[in-house]
C-alpha cells in the first residue's frame, strides 16, 4: 500500500469523524483536495482503500458515499509506521517545537535525519507548507515561520483574538447564514454527546478552529478570516503536544453552545460578549499550563 495513500486514508478518516458525516454523505475529490492539500489523483486512491475497508462505498459515475459511519468513528484507517508520512510529520513538529531544528533546513539534512526518501520528504513539506508554518526558499533549502513557542507568545495570541474574533461578530457586515449555524452546531453537539470522549487531541482541535473559522467568515471580511486561520495554523502544533483534558474541552464546547444560542436568538452583541469572555479564558488558562 502507498504510504501517501495510506496517510491520506487516514486523514480522510480524521474528517468524516471531526464533521460528524452521516451514512450517504458524499466525499469528492474536489472537496477533499483544499483538506488535504494535495490532488486529485492520490485522494481518488486513498478513497479506494476507504472503499475496500467498507468504510466508503464507491457507485460509478457518481463518487464515494459513506456507507458505515461506525467503522469511521472506531478510527479503522491502518496503522502507521515510525517512518510513515504522519510519524515524519510529528517528529518534525515536535522538534521543531524543542528548538532541535534549525529555521532553515536543507532536504539532504532533513532525509539523512529521519532516514527517508527524497520524495516522501517533500510529501511530509507539502503538508506542513500548506498549514503555513514552513516556506519554500527561492534557491535551496526551506525555512521555518514563527511559531507559538512561549506562554507570551499565546498570550498575545489570545488577545489578538479576542480584538478580532469579537470585532468580527459586531462588525454591521456580520451575517447571520443560518445554513452554517446549523452545521457549527451539529458539529458541536457531536462534541457535547460523546465526542469529548472519542475524537483524539488533534480532532478536537480541528473541531474547535472549524468552529471559530466558521463564525469569522460569516463576519463578511475576508482578511479577518485569513487572521483567524493563521492564528489557528500557528497554535496547532502547540495544541497537539498537550496532554488532553476532557474536563476543559466539555467546558470550551458550552461556552461555543452559548454563543450559537445567542447568535440564533440574533443577538450578536451577546454573542461577541461570550466570546470575549470564551477566549479570555483560554488565555487565563494557557499562562498557566507548562506548555513549553
Amino acid at each position: 500500500m502507498n504510504e501517501l495513500h495510506r496517510s491520506l486514508a487516514d486523514r480522510i478518516i480524521r474528517h468524516i469523524r471531526t464533521s460528524d458525516m452521516a451514512e450517504g454523505a458524499h466525499l469528492t475529490e474536489a472537496g477533499l483536495q483544499d483538506i488535504l492539500g494535495t490532488s486529485r489523483q492520490p485522494i481518488r486512491s486513498a478513497l479506494g482503500i476507504l472503499a475496500d475497508q467498507g468504510i466508503l462505498q464507491k457507485v460509478p459515475n457518481k463518487g464515494f458515499f459513506l456507507c458505515d459511519p461506525g467503522l469511521a468513528q472506531a478510527g479503522a484507517a491502518p496503522p502507521a509506521d515510525e517512518t510513515s508520512d504522519e510519524a515524519i510529520y510529528l517528529k518534525i513538529a515536535d522538534e521543531r517545537l524543542s528548538k532541535r531544528l534549525a529555521d532553515r533546513v536543507s532536504e539532504n539534512d532533513l532525509m539523512r535525519r529521519y532516514g527517508i526518501s527524497r520524495l516522501a520528504l517533500r510529501r511530509v513539506l507539502t503538508r506542513i507548507s500548506s498549514e503555513g508554518w514552513i516556506e519554500r526558499n527561492e534557491g535551496r533549502g526551506w525555512t521555518f515561520a514563527a511559531l507559538i513557542d512561549s506562554v507570551e507568545a499565546y498570550r498575545e495570541c489570545y488577545e489578538l483574538r479576542q480584538v478580532i474574533e469579537t470585532h468580527g461578530l459586531r462588525s454591521p457586515a456580520f451575517r447571520l447564514d443560518r445554513n452554517v449555524l446549523a452545521d457549527l452546531r451539529r458539529r458541536q453537539t457531536m462534541v457535547a454527546e460523546g465526542g469529548w470522549q472519542k475524537l483524539s487531541q488533534m480532532e478536537l482541535f480541528e473541531t474547535n478552529s472549524e468552529f471559530h473559522e466558521g463564525l469569522a467568515e460569516l463576519s463578511g471580511n475576508r482578511f479577518l478570516l485569513s487572521s483567524v486561520q493563521k492564528l489557528n495554523q500557528l497554535r496547532r502544533l502547540v495544541e497537539y503536544r498537550q496532554t488532553l483534558n476532557t474536563d476543559q474541552v466539555r467546558g470550551q464546547n458550552a461556552e461555543h453552545m452559548g454563543i450559537l444560542d445567542a447568535l440564533d436568538a440574533g443577538d450578536t452583541g451577546l454573542a461577541a460578549d461570550l466570546m470575549f469572555a470564551h477566549l479570555g479564558k483560554a488565555k487565563d488558562r494557557k499562562a498557566r499550563a507548562e506548555m513549553f
